[in-house]
């Protein structure tokens, strides 16, 4: 890994890519990368074949060097790279996509620790456990974050967040002093392991990650929050507050949570 560097596209010279969505830029960029590199290996081969004077079915791509078992020769990468600079009719470059008219889905299990006053509705997060099948898991840090990150994100959609109007219909919280995002240190305990699966359309097995930690925190809170705090508590004097309870509570009986 440590001999890849990876640059930024310029979207000014860069050919167009209509993206990938849904949480899936592993799923779908990975695989690309995956062919791509697939498809270099194979030019690599075809300039060490003629290094090595040997058929290129015979050859090993073996990470920093080619090898031909056979003969117990082999040419490194450096080598490689060097003649394919000169005389030589196979450039060492490569472009590939990929598209998938699957999506297969990542689930999620989640557990949650609530401290709760009956008089107010504070809810303080106490331990949070959750467990992800994303596939193959490519990078584990990265996709842990990624899943804590979106863990505190859904508890902020549902404890914390909510824009606020008086009567006349102007904002009441209109900047980030009122209106308040949850950070990590605003949780409790957040715990987050991995259930490995094999996805075979994925690169590596792989599949996407962002969106299943985010969706499953409203139901999941929504389902403990379903004892109504005292109609006179300061969080439910707004009317937009008591609103918003009123559509949880009607909501959560029509199952629609």
């Amino acid at each position: 890994m440590e001999r890849i560097e990876v640059l930024g596209a310029d979207t000014d010279a860069s050919p167009y890519d209509s993206g990938s969505y849904a949480s899936s830029t592993t799923y779908i960029t990975g695989k690309a990368v995956e062919k791509a590199c697939q498809k270099l290996i194979a030019r690599i081969l075809e300039i060490a074949s003629g290094m090595l004077e040997a058929p290129v079915e015979e050859l090993v791509f073996a990470s920093d060097h080619v090898e031909w078992p056979k003969e117990q020769k082999s040419v490194s990468l450096e080598d490689i790279g060097t003649k394919s600079m000169c005389g030589n009719g196979c450039a060492l470059e490569v472009t590939e996509s990929n598209t998938s008219p699957t999506s297969p889905p990542p689930f999620m299990a989640g557990a949650v620790e609530i401290e709760l006053d009956k008089e107010t509705g504070h809810v303080e997060i106490l331990d949070y456990k959750a467990v992800v099948d994303c596939g193959t898991v490519v990078n584990p840090n990265l996709a842990r974050v990624q899943a804590e990150g979106g863990i505190v994100q859904g508890i902020g959609m549902t404890l914390y967040e909510n824009i606020q109007y008086n009567e006349k219909g102007r904002m009441l919280n209109n900047s980030f002093m009122q209106y308040k995002v949850p950070s990590r240190r605003d949780m409790g305990n957040l715990q987050v392991e991995f259930e490995s699966s094999y996805e075979p359309t994925g690169p590596f097995g792989a599949k996407s990650i962002g969106e299943i930690v985010l969706t499953l925190r409203h139901r999941r809170l929504h389902r403990r929050l379903r004892m109504q705090p005292a109609s006179g508590s300061k969080i439910f004097q707004s009317p937009a507050n008591r609103l918003q309870w009123a559509f949880w509570r009607k909501n959560w009986k029509n199952k629609i949570y």
